[in-house]
């Protein structure tokens, strides 16, 4: 079976992803490899932080690796946080003060819309694939719900009564970006079996 290194440091999105991939590639994670040097996202969009990472671990492993990058886009701040989502507040990197930050900036405005957006690059012999998923909602007013973390609490996906703060795991893994665009990554790779 296919050994993929996924380039994360996040152990709860490492083990999503290897449920997802039994019995098509066996997922190797960046702690597996006792590697936890920090990877400095430098690009403007998600598709460079991606690639930035996957080719950072496939230069020092040479083997096929995958690495992904999310950022909420909303449509009144000219499609910020975008690939600075992470850090929107500034630093030190935080969820609580980021929040805040969207909230204070979305205070006068009317138009809400919004969307999750994940990029997946797939590099493998010096080649990048990509894959992508992305879920189409608004920002609420004020945050509700206590699972989830980041901006889950203000985003209220088209179609749904409950931020992705409200969800239970296995709905908001079943339509979230992450989730669309791991799948396409999936059914690339079932096809190279």
């Amino acid at each position: 079976m296919k050994q993929i290194i996924f380039a994360t440091q996040n152990r709860h999105k490492a083990k999503e992803v290897q449920k997802m991939t039994v019995g098509v590639a066996q997922i190797i994670t960046l702690d597996e490899l006792g590697y936890n040097a920090d990877i400095e996202e430098t690009g403007g969009t998600l598709e460079e932080n991606a690639l930035i990472k996957a080719e950072a671990i496939y230069k020092h492993y040479n083997r096929p690796v995958f690495a992904d990058d999310t950022g909420l886009e909303v449509d009144a701040l000219n499609g910020a946080p975008g690939v600075h989502s992470a850090r929107f507040a500034g630093e030190p990197k935080s969820d609580k003060a980021n929040l805040q930050k969207l909230i204070d900036d979305m205070e006068v405005q009317d138009n809400r819309t919004a969307r999750f957006r994940t990029v997946i690059c797939y590099y493998s012999e010096s080649k990048a694939l990509y894959f992508e998923g992305i879920v189409d909602g608004e920002i609420i007013k004020n945050p509700v719900g206590i699972e989830g973390f980041g901006y889950d609490p203000v985003f209220l996906p088209n179609g749904y009564s409950q931020t992705f703060a409200q969800m239970d795991m296995e709905l908001k893994n079943r339509i979230s970006h992450r989730g669309r665009a791991f799948r396409q990554f999936v059914a690339y790779l079932k096809k190279q079996m």
